[in-house]
């Protein structure tokens, strides 16, 4: 009987992927690492500082900002994720159907999205700025105002969220309607002569098509509302009196605002614990429902 022999390991497949992982390495790994380590220590901009162990952790634990922080994140991303997903179905059930001129409304409709952060959002702020504005104009031409919205903490909270919700339903709207011009229109056919009306082929054919799509856009939606920075930052700067502040600003503040490094460090730390427990639940959801 013959013996046979064991195939040579190739290294070269391996040595060739050496600088790739080597770059994602520096890339990924490192920061993480070194925020890991800042976030340890009691150190400022310049220094490293002593290590203190989970001392920084223990401070933000029992420190209101912390919470607050928290707190108006998980408004934010939900507020954000829960009115962006219902205008942009809204809209793309609307633009997924043949009328004259769609093609430019969908061109107008991008723009929230297209347009530079910076470019719409100073714009808003000068619209709804407590004096001058040209919403407090108009409501004060009403006798309805002015309403201060960037000085009142509840209206500064409201005028924070509904600019961001502004920005992200085109993202939505677009991934929406993609999925829905994919889905075969023999179904509403064969429902419609089946009697089915409106409401029942919308919830039976069109909402199960969109249902992967949709749980796809929740967990980046959640993603890049809790990461959100340039939005409460050029509104409001995380005012007035912290009102605004998620966890993101809040890490910026402790890090540039009061030199202190390592809290800043713990607090972007624990925000990639929140974002990593929220994506790992909502993908074993999309895998339940799958």
């Amino acid at each position: 009987m013959p013996i046979r022999r064991k195939a040579p390991i190739q290294w070269l497949p391996y040595l060739l992927l050496l600088p790739s992982l080597a770059l994602v390495g520096v890339i990924e790994f490192y920061p993480f690492i070194s925020g890991a380590s800042y976030s340890l220590h009691k150190g400022n901009l310049l220094n490293t500082g002593a290590f203190v162990g989970l001392q920084n952790y223990q401070r933000l634990f029992g420190s209101t900002d912390f919470y607050h922080s928290l707190w108006f994140s998980f408004l934010f991303a939900f507020f954000n994720v829960l009115f962006s997903y219902l205008i942009g179905l809204a809209l793309a059930l609307f633009l997924n159907l043949d009328f004259p001129g769609r093609g430019l409304c969908r061109v107008l409709l991008l723009l929230p999205w297209i347009v530079p952060a910076v470019v719409s959002i100073v714009s808003w702020k000068w619209l709804i700025a407590d004096r001058g504005g040209l919403v407090n104009v108009l409501l004060g031409d009403l006798h309805l105002g002015p309403i201060y919205f960037l000085s009142e903490s509840g209206w500064a909270m409201v005028a924070v969220i509904v600019i961001k919700i502004w920005r992200s339903f085109p993202f939505m709207m677009l991934s929406l309607l993609a999925a829905l011009q994919v889905i075969d229109k023999t179904l509403y056919e064969a429902a419609r002569i089946d009697g089915a009306n409106h409401w029942q082929m919308f919830w039976h054919i069109t909402m199960p098509h969109l249902k992967n799509i949709s749980i796809v856009q929740a967990i980046l939606m959640v993603i890049w509302s809790i990461n959100d920075f340039e939005t409460p930052f050029l509104l409001t700067q995380g005012g007035p009196s912290n009102a605004t502040e998620n966890l993101i600003l809040l890490a910026y503040r402790y890090t540039f605002g009061r030199n202190d490094v390592g809290r800043g460090s713990a607090v972007a730390l624990l925000t990639l614990v929140v974002l990593t427990v929220l994506a790992t639940f909502m993908m074993r959801q999309q895998r339940k429902i799958a």
